[in-house]
């Protein structure tokens, strides 16, 4: 049996979900919400910190709790187009996908590092443990509809360090590489992307995603966590992304064409 409280989250979740409480509108008082449901105070409270922890519900400074408006999810298509190879995940294909879906999208600057190579690192880039490479991070937003720019993801891409050494020199600034950085590779270094594996996670958010995407410390929004590892047309890995998204505003897409 659930606990009470449970049940009356549930209620109210119910309730939200189905429009009779509608986003911005004032929950009933604690007293209220006692009265109708016949229970103690720290029964209500315990319900409403669980809508709260579902992000179903915030708290407004002397004014009550209220319905928090639900982010509509954002697609993302993890198979490429077929004019480009990218996909909606990636760089300008991304900022393409939100137009198509009537929304706003754009990047931070680029924050660039130069770290040692990890043990996961390096088996997906086939450099040494240790080894220097580049590491190249941008956070991303699509403008909500009070024209406010809302976290919708964060990414980081790495390149083995001997890029820059062959002369893909732009891999070290921090303006975004307008054509794409797969294409200023082909360009300089004559790498052409043949095909990518992607692994697809679910995990809880650290502290500076949780800062990031404004996600409380005791939310249970978790976040996806997506690696896609490139290969050029020698079967060489030329990059190595990890896109994070959390899972209250994002969805993925997979199309598929079956032989006839």
């Amino acid at each position: 049996m659930p606990a009470r409280y449970e049940e009356i989250a549930a209620d109210l979740q119910k309730k939200i979900k189905a429009g009779e409480l509608k986003p911005g509108q004032r929950l009933k008082t604690e007293k209220e919400l006692m009265a109708e449901y016949g229970s103690a105070r720290n029964t209500v409270r315990d319900a409403i910190n669980r809508l709260k922890v579902l992000r179903m519900v915030e708290s407004r400074q002397g004014s009550g709790n209220f319905v928090v408006k639900q982010p509509e999810p954002f697609k993302i298509t993890l198979t490429p187009e077929k004019e480009t190879g990218f996909s909606g995940g990636e760089g300008e294909a991304w900022t393409t996908e939100a137009s198509k879906q009537g929304r706003d999208a754009w990047v931070s600057s680029t924050k660039v590092l130069i770290e040692q190579a990890d043990e996961v690192q390096s088996r997906e880039l086939g450099i040494n443990e240790g080894e220097d490479l580049i590491l190249r991070h941008q956070r991303r937003y699509i403008t909500g509809e009070a024209d406010e720019d809302v976290p919708w993801s964060m990414q980081t891409s790495y390149y083995p360090f001997s890029f820059v050494e062959r002369g893909a020199t732009a891999l070290m600034k921090r303006q975004d590489i307008e054509e794409g950085t797969m294409a200023y590779l082909e360009e300089k270094l004559g790498i052409r992307q043949d095909r990518y594996t992607d692994t697809l996670g679910i995990r809880p958010p650290d502290e500076d995603e949780r800062d990031f995407f404004k996600l409380p410390a005791e939310s249970s929004v978790w976040v996806y966590e997506h690696k896609r590892t490139v290969y050029d047309t020698d079967d060489v890995p030329c990059r190595y992304t990890v896109t994070v998204y959390p899972t209250d505003r994002n969805e993925f897409v997979i199309e598929a064409r079956l032989p006839r």
